[in-house]
């Protein structure tokens, strides 16, 4: 859903760019996620961004009971096949698209984890660029792996639960083997699928990134100096701001009138994205944490699904069932708990003073556009190096985990519970700025709130980058 919605407000900043240019934005469905919530917004985001020159198709779903039990039993080979079963339907739709519109049809825009699809692009002979969704250190971390397993024939996954660091080009410091990716360090599949994806990345005509010029300078140089990476479009922050049909249910009203009332940058955002969840120890020891530190807040708690299924969190159906006993009770003066949140909503809230965060790439960009700093507490994904780059490499954050991990893909028994010590701690060190690294992390984010902004508006270098972009999609269909 994350890569969803940044591509489809990609997809608009290009057509709003180029009256030439139209967009069809093919979605596969993903049959556990379907009669969630997260279906639901993806519908929602369709009717809400659909015009003229931005049309949606969803691709057919086959044998839905076989993929739903790969998707529990295999989720990375899972997403293998889905990509691969649904060549036959981007072809027939890209086929029916040639012989019954006007229009030409100049290149494939993919998803970072789709580059298999590039197998159909070359039959029509057709360019392939990439929508990388993440950010340009991650991107070049990825390359920087594969060099090293091609060239030097080094495996990384040979770092899994050591001590090392890693030199990575795109990285200022030594990268600690602790903060890489579970999936990168799984020997069989994962590391496996990355290094295709990442070959795959090497061949295609450009990469247009989710991040700016301003805030990872040295990663885009480093980029640019790689003769072996494909261009490189900083085009962010690409982030979706229209106001859906959750905005007007009651529960968001009651979220938002609440934080009217409370002083401003007082209050503390706990929310752990999409897939976010903790089992009844965890949330205990945050509500400790909370009570503990005496700082005003507003936590979205999630049910976590059942042991060995891969589906979305749930509200809880009665908080009072995971919560200590009289902790709603006890802090119903300063704080709020809730499911689901509005998340931009809630950081463009003058109340908001720090957002303790998984540091997904996309609620990292909508942090720094909001100017609300962040205490890293980092889950799956990439979300660790992410973590690592906004404590040790920007300044952005302060630490509560760096090499935490909870992925839905790997092993969960082993997740190591974090203290609620650990976490008052960086709730404290997030709210109080009673230390000078606070006030300059304040301050830092708060200059680079402004950079986003100047960025995106004409003439600022993410704008001039989607520029650069088009004319080279012009430049290399004329010369095909």
């Amino acid at each position: 859903m994350g890569h969803l919605v940044s591509t489809v407000e990609m997809a608009k900043q290009l057509i709003g760019r180029d009256h030439r240019l139209s967009v069809t934005v093919l979605i596969m469905k993903i049959p556990l996620f379907e009669k969630t919530k997260v279906g639901s917004t993806t519908q929602s985001l369709i009717l809400l961004a659909a015009e003229d020159r931005l049309k949606f198709a969803y691709l057919p779903l086959e044998d839905e009971a076989a993929m739903v039990e790969l998707q529990s039993k295999d989720p990375l080979n899972f997403m293998s096949e889905l990509v691969n079963m649904n060549k036959k339907h981007v072809r027939d739709h890209v086929t029916k698209v040639i012989s019954t519109e006007s229009s030409r049809l100049v290149g494939f825009v993919m998803d970072m984890l789709c580059t298999p699809m590039m197998d159909v692009a070359a039959e029509f002979g057709l360019p392939t660029y990439i929508f990388f969704t993440s950010n340009c250190a991650f991107l070049g971390f990825i390359f920087h792996l594969e060099a090293l397993k091609r060239v030097h024939n080094q495996d990384v996954t040979e770092l899994k639960d050591s001590d090392a660091e890693l030199e990575v080009p795109t990285f200022m410091n030594p990268v600690p083997a602790k903060v890489l990716p579970c999936v990168v360090l799984d020997k069989e599949a994962g590391s496996i699928f990355v290094m295709n994806m990442t070959k795959r990345l090497r061949e295609t005509k450009g990469i247009m990134v989710n991040s700016f010029e301003e805030l990872e300078s040295y990663a885009v140089k480093s980029l640019a100096d790689d003769e072996m990476v494909p261009p490189i479009y900083p085009v962010g922050p690409v982030l979706h701001f229209s106001k859906g049909k959750n905005e007007g249910k009651e529960e968001v009203i009651q979220i938002m009138r609440w934080l009217d009332d409370q002083p401003l940058s007082s209050v503390v955002f706990l929310c752990f994205g999409g897939m976010g969840s903790f089992d009844g120890d965890q949330v205990s020891e945050i509500a400790q944490a909370l009570e503990q530190s005496g700082h005003r807040f507003l936590w979205s708690v999630r049910q976590p699904p059942p042991k060995g299924k891969v589906e979305m969190p749930s509200d809880y159906q009665d908080l009072n069932q995971v919560l200590p006993e009289g902790f709603l009770e006890r802090t119903s003066n300063i704080g709020k708990v809730i499911g689901w949140a509005p998340q931009v909503a809630v950081l463009s809230h003058k109340a908001v003073g720090g957002f303790v965060s998984h540091c997904g790439w996309n609620s990292t960009l909508e942090s720094l556009w909001c100017g609300v700093p962040m205490a890293t507490w980092p889950m799956y994904a990439e979300q660790q190096i992410n973590a690592f780059q906004l404590v040790r490499e920007l300044r952005f954050a302060v630490e509560i985990k760096l090499d935490h991990k909870k992925d839905y893909m790997y092993d969960s028994d082993n997740i190591t519970l974090v203290t609620a010590d650990e976490i008052e701690n960086g709730i404290r060190k997030l709210m109080e700025n009673e230390d000078k690294s606070s006030e300059e992390i304040r301050q830092k984010v708060n200059e680079m709130s402004e950079k986003c902004k100047i960025a995106v508006k004409e003439g600022g270098s993410s704008y001039n980058s989607i520029g650069r972009f088009i004319k080279d999609v012009m430049n290399n269909i004329r010369s095909m």
